[in-house]
């Protein structure tokens, strides 16, 4: 809109009203608006001064948003309000806020300014709500009280968010976040515990919002806000002043200006779209000869300057629906063949370049599409509870990810089929009379540039060489860059580690570093100091101690290491340090991962500090003082060179190692944001996601799903190292600094 008017329309001043972000004024955001591509052929024509001039002189900034009164210029002599929240799924306070409120400020504020102008009001075409037959373009027939709606909407939300506090309900979430993120400990499960609560709270205002939208008539809470919004344009500034409602249908990207396929974004059926060609929607439910009422954004934009252009009368609000159904309809069958033959001439690839084989869809309608995917509900769910107790192998995690990007995919796919369903199985024509008539008012020697004849398109050439090209590129686009900020985020090569001082590289010993744990570690120990006849009851006390070790576990970290460290009790000190540097010492080193080995190298060559730290106690993290700066670990107390069983200082673990970081990080001048850590735990998650580049080794199946969605780098080390020999234990006497290893002073 804004470029039409400065490109064609050079004698208007353009008041725009801007919110301030950040730091950037208002003027700012203006400046960055303008070098988009669409101002291409505008900047082009007029050049740097033109812009510059544009910029001081024909655009005046308001600063301000809709949620607040404005304080606007009393000569305007147009107004186009287009701002909304499109979302179909908001919760009712926010929709009715953005999209009621944000009305009543607009008009009450252009009354207090006390000037006149003519307003083209943006709608859209879904007003009309769920309904069957042809929609005339006339105001809507319903008497509804939107005040009493609007007021209810936030007493929803003040209900809801005092039942989120009621002691039953907080039970519940407190007892959700301690049985997922307990392994990271009370804060984090106090954090998690919160935003489930804070879900619960959004959840509820979206299902209030839909339900009250559909008990009324309308699809969704969007259509009920903005059939809203249109009662209270028609009260507060249509009764007595000019005013135009435009209603778009579904609008995509240009068919001409500013040139084919122009798109800001994706739109409303984009998602879909795409998720189709990446293999997402095996199916989908809607009537294969309903209309899916597509519009190209030029035609909306000429239709709404046209309209300005021809002012309604006083107190005589005029309607048009920018729409196709009606003159030039596409049946979502159409649509289908379309976006099917486009993908499988032009198909997307998987993250292995692979060419991803779209979905061909049958229609079956929506109960059978309901009851297939509950189907694979279960089976995905099934599958993962599964590889969640069995032993972690590069397969097993493998096979993990894959079942968790299912789950992720049917959330996809239930939740595209719960916001499109409506719009796939609409019955509904949007009459266009009056659009029609609009356009055939203009000049002819205008049509070409700026009319919106709907019944000249031709969709399939439009759909196939202008549109599926132009969001397909997009998303590449998108897809590229994320690629480029994953790889800038997580350097893995010698060459791409920079080499700085201030840089910390963290390792997590047990199940990344080395494969093992503390209990393989005491099997070790034990079995390299006791005697073979003895070997038996050893094995046989810790079996029946095992469910207290797992219930330890459960409930903490922390409380596990202590219980199960006791077992150490009695052990002369220098008698576990000869096994540790014996027999127990070749074992971990055969344990030792060969990567993990190869990344310590490359931090060290780039001047990193690389610090191991372990839960367990440090005599048995002797055996890799050698690769690393600082190895910190857990001591264990002593009474005449005797282990006592208990620890001198809490485990080093979840919260208490996100602590020492921090402290540790201060003490050595260290950069955070610049620093590495890897992990292997949920447990973990605490420290990593302090860290500017956290990597996921052997990830468990929490911190798997917390990786894919913090998109952080998984990788799946081997286990144990190529040679056994001491010499790749060593480290390089030119790069390694001296090593000690360390308990940490609590934070």
């Amino acid at each position: 809109m804004l470029e039409r008017l400065l490109n064609d329309h050079p004698g208007t001043t353009v008041t725009i009203l801007v919110r301030v972000k950040g730091s950037a004024s208002a003027e700012d955001r203006v400046r960055s608006l303008l070098k988009k591509p669409v101002f291409a052929a505008w900047r082009d024509k007029v050049g740097a001064a033109g812009i510059e001039d544009a910029v001081k002189n024909r655009i005046k900034v308001v600063e301000g948003g809709l949620t607040s009164p404005l304080t606007l210029p009393k000569d305007l002599d147009l107004v186009i309000h287009s701002a909304a929240s499109v979302s179909f799924d908001d919760p009712i306070n926010e929709s009715f806020e953005a999209n009621i409120g944000g009305v009543v400020n607009l008009y009450e504020s252009l009354r207090a300014a006390g000037g006149d102008p003519r307003v083209v009001h943006v709608s859209t075409c879904y007003v009309q709500g769920l309904r069957k037959g042809v929609a005339p373009e006339t105001s809507l027939k319903h008497d509804i009280d939107w005040r009493a709606e609007y007021a209810s909407a936030f007493d929803a939300h003040r209900r809801i968010e005092t039942e989120s506090r009621e002691p039953h309900r907080l039970r519940t979430f407190m007892e959700t976040a301690q049985a997922e993120h307990g392994k990271e400990g009370p804060q984090a499960v106090a954090k998690w515990s919160e935003l489930a609560r804070l879900a619960w709270v959004r959840s509820e205002l979206v299902d209030a919002g839909r339900t009250r939208a559909q008990s009324l008539g309308w699809t969704d809470v969007y259509t009920l806000s903005k059939a809203f919004s249109e009662r209270a344009a028609e009260e507060l500034w249509g009764a007595d002043h000019r005013l135009s409602v435009v209603r778009p249908a579904i609008i995509e990207s240009a068919l001409k200006h500013p040139y084919p396929g122009w798109i800001d974004g994706f739109k409303v059926a984009d998602p879909l779209i795409m998720a189709y060609g990446k293999g997402q929607l095996p199916e989908f439910p809607g009537l294969p000869d309903s209309i899916l009422d597509l519009i190209p954004v030029d035609y909306v934009v000429n239709t709404i300057l046209a309209a300005a252009a021809n002012p309604a009368k006083k107190g005589e609000p005029e309607y048009y629906h920018v729409a196709s159904g009606a003159s030039n309809p596409v049946p979502f069958h159409q649509m289908y063949e379309n976006v099917h033959e486009f993908f499988t001439k032009n198909p997307l690839t998987d993250r292995r370049g692979k060419p991803i084989v779209v979905p061909v869809w049958k229609f079956p309608g929506p109960d059978k599409v309901e009851r297939g995917i509950n189907r694979l509900e279960r089976r995905v769910r099934a599958g993962e509870r599964a590889l969640r107790i069995l032993p972690k192998t590069k397969g097993s995690q493998a096979t993990l990810e894959k079942l968790q990007k299912g789950v992720a995919d049917l959330a996809t796919l239930r939740n595209f089929v719960s916001l499109y369903r409506v719009y796939v199985e609409t019955e509904l024509i949007f009459d266009d009379s009056n659009l029609r008539a609009l356009h055939d008012a203009l000049p002819a020697k205008e049509k070409a540039d700026k009319g919106f004849d709907i019944s000249a398109i031709d969709w399939d050439d439009y759909l196939q060489n202008v549109h599926f090209p132009a969001i397909t590129k997009l998303t590449k686009a998108f897809s590229r860059a994320r690629q480029a900020e994953r790889a800038a985020a997580q350097p893995t090569r010698k060459a791409e580690l920079p080499p700085r001082g201030d840089v910390l590289a963290v390792f997590d010993m047990e199940g990344t570093v080395v494969d093992s744990n503390i209990v393989q570690q005491y099997l070790w120990v034990r079995s390299a100091g006791l005697r073979k006849a003895a070997w038996p009851g050893e094995v046989l006390g810790m079996l029946a101690s095992v469910p207290g070790y797992l219930r330890a576990e459960r409930r903490n970290r922390g409380e596990f290491i202590r219980t199960f460290l006791r077992r150490y009790e009695g052990m002369p000190v220098s008698r576990l340090e000869k096994i540790v540097a014996g027999g127990y010492g070749d074992t971990m080193r055969r344990h030792t991962s060969h990567e993990a080995l190869e990344q310590i190298r490359l931090h060290k060559e780039a001047g990193h500090r690389t610090v191991l730290v372990s839960g367990s106690i440090g005599l048995l993290a002797k055996p890799f003082e050698n690769l690393f700066d600082d190895v910190v670990a857990t001591t264990m107390h002593e009474r005449d060179g005797v282990l006592t069983g208990y620890l001198t200082k809490p485990p080093i673990v979840d919260e208490s190692r996100a602590a020492w970081l921090t402290r540790y990080a201060k003490e050595h001048g260290a950069d955070l944001a610049a620093s590495y850590g890897y992990g292997d735990s949920h447990a973990d998650l605490g420290w990593l996601e302090m860290l500017g580049h956290p990597t996921a080794i052997n990830p468990d199946p929490q911190l798997t799903k917390e990786a894919q969605k913090r998109h952080w780098p998984i990788h799946h080390w081997k286990r144990g190292i190529r040679s056994p020999k001491r010499a790749l234990m060593d480290g390089n006497p030119a790069t390694t600094a001296v090593s000690k290893t360390s308990q940490p002073e609590n934070s």
